[in-house]
Parts: structure tokens; sequence; C-alpha cells
């Protein structure tokens, strides 16, 4: 996957004249924080360092990490032709962003961030919709004042909140969907647990699940395996310098529930990871509409059965 060229023209201006020193060093600071999930009272995005690492080494992946979870969102519900979108813990806008290459029928936003650096940072990208509201603020506070939208995202965020803090969110999110909320976390153990946490709240609230479950069922998988998907984003030069990669591009983790005020389509399974294939069988694991886990071997000589199952990719779904 590709940035959208005016996002990537936006990033490529901010990120002008930067130190590539210092660029590294900051994204190496944030890359730990990400990863050690560190909860000490300060922002991942605190300063304007932390801001330009973001946008040079985690903006992609977390661009293309939404945006395959809005495109299995749109499968379900092709219908959904959302107007307006809330972004909470929007960061520089990623989020919405992705909703708008998504859906052309956006036209409203509003983007709540706590961080004033990486808020101003998203204020000067965009993102390309006609009605764009930045709030100040944090999201342990009352959003009760915020108005319904049709779309709710909340994209690696809970990861960075006091357990705490996070049910009473997820909870005041729901009450201002209008019809689809989108929450979306790196792929770990811990991230995969904080989604089945979520997707117990809201199915408890009476919210029917899009995705990626083909059930509204207990979860069938336990550690240590997990449930979780991969969204592949092409890397620029800045981003592998950046980081001290080489490969051009970069996989990023991610697991994700969306939740609907509407009923979406139901598919058969999904494939919940890499398939293995040989040229005499295909393998894939998949996570069925009867609320249970299974490999199936579909072998060559089944024919029709056999072709479907090599077009089909991780985090793909199978149709009835």
């Amino acid at each position: 996957m590709q940035l959208p060229p005016t996002l990537r023209a936006a990033i490529d201006r901010e990120l002008d004249g930067i130190p590539l020193a210092d660029l590294a060093r900051a994204s190496e600071t944030l890359s730990q924080r990400y990863r050690a999930e560190v909860q000490d009272g300060r922002l991942h995005l605190a300063d304007d360092a932390a801001a330009r690492a973001y946008l040079a080494t985690r903006l992609p992946a977390t661009f293309a990490a939404i945006s395959a979870a809005l495109a299995a969102v749109a499968e379900a519900r092709p219908d959904l032709a959302p107007r307006s979108v809330l972004d909470a813990g929007a960061g520089p806008g990623t989020a919405t962003w992705a909703a708008a290459q998504q859906w052309d029928s956006l036209e409203d936003a509003t983007l709540v961030e706590a961080s004033p650096a990486i808020r101003t940072v998203g204020e000067r990208l965009g993102p390309p919709l006609p009605h764009v509201s930045w709030l100040a603020g944090r999201l342990d506070a009352d959003l009760a004042a915020l108005s319904p939208s049709d779309l709710v995202l909340l994209a690696y965020v809970l990861d960075e909140l006091p357990a705490a803090a996070r049910d009473p969110l997820i909870r005041q999110l729901w009450s201002r969907t209008g019809d689809t909320l989108l929450i979306v976390e790196p792929g770990t153990p811990a991230g995969w647990k904080r989604i089945l946490h979520a997707r117990d709240i809201l199915t408890q609230a009476g919210a029917y699940i899009l995705a990626p479950c083909p059930h509204a069922g207990p979860c069938p998988l336990a550690g240590p395996d997990w449930c979780h998907f991969s969204a592949r984003v092409a890397r620029s030069r800045l981003h592998r310098e950046a980081k001290g990669g080489t490969v051009p591009w970069e996989d990023e983790k991610f697991i994700y529930v969306a939740a609907s005020r509407q009923p979406g389509l139901q598919p058969e399974a999904r494939v919940i990871a890499p398939p293995r294939a040989s040229k005499a069988a295909v393998t894939l694991k998949l996570c069925q509409e009867d609320g249970y886990a299974a490999g199936h071997v579909f072998a060559k000589r089944a024919g029709d059965s056999f072709k479907a199952a090599r077009r089909l990719d991780w985090g793909d779904i199978v149709r009835k």
C-alpha cells in the first residue's frame, strides 16, 4: 500500500530540512515506547521530535493497518456511506485520512487529540474533507458534549491508556456512534486481549460485530495463539534511513474490531493466518461462522475449491 500522494507530499514538507540523525534518534525512542507500551503519564507524541518521528516511521504503517480494517468494514456493510467521522486520539489524523480514502461520502470530521505538538502537525496535514474540527482533550475526560458521528474511530489508543480508563472510553464512544465504531490495536497478544475485552463490552451493549469475527460468540483461540493480521506498506527512502532498514516495505501487525448498530453481511469464515500453499494443496486456518477455528486443507484434486483457496490471503473472508 502507498500513502495518498497529497498526504505523502504534506509529510515530506513537514520533514524537509530535519537532520537525519535527529530523526533516527527520535524514531528509536518512539519505537521503544510503543514496543514496551510505556505508561508513565507522558504522551508518546508529547513534543515536536516525537511528532516528526511518527510522521516518518509510524504513520505509513498505521495508515495501512487502519485502511485494511476499514476495507473489511466496507466489505461487511456495502451500504455504509458515512457523512461524519469522530477520530478519538487522532494523532495527526491518520485514521481520518484512511476513512476519507475509503468513503467519498464523508464531509465532516471531528478529531480529538491531547498532544499540542501532533495536533498542530495534523492541522497542517489536512485531512481532505470539507469540514474539519480539531479539539484539544484527553480521552479520559467526559465526551458527552460531542455530537454523535456516523463513523467513530479509535486507532492505536487503548495501549496508551491506563486499564481503568479503557472501559469508560469504549462505552462513551459507543454512545457517540451513529452507525459504526472501529477500534484498532497493535497485533500483539496484549493488543488482542484489549480488543477481545472491547468486543465483549460492545456485544453486551447490543452491537453487531461486523469484522473480523464471522460470529458473535467467544473467541475460539487461546494463548499462546492469538488473532491478528498484517498490512504491507511501501517505505520511502527517508523512512528506511530513519529506521535503519534496507527493504522497501514494512509489514504492520494489527488487530481490530468493528461494531455497528446495523447487521452486516455474514461470511462463512475468515482466514486468520498466512496461507500455506504447495502445488498439491492449500491449507487455510479459518475462524468460522459456527464459532470454531480450524485448519482446512484444499487439495488440487478438489478443483474449484482449490482454485478459490489459492486466491485467498490472510485476513480475507470466505463467502457463503
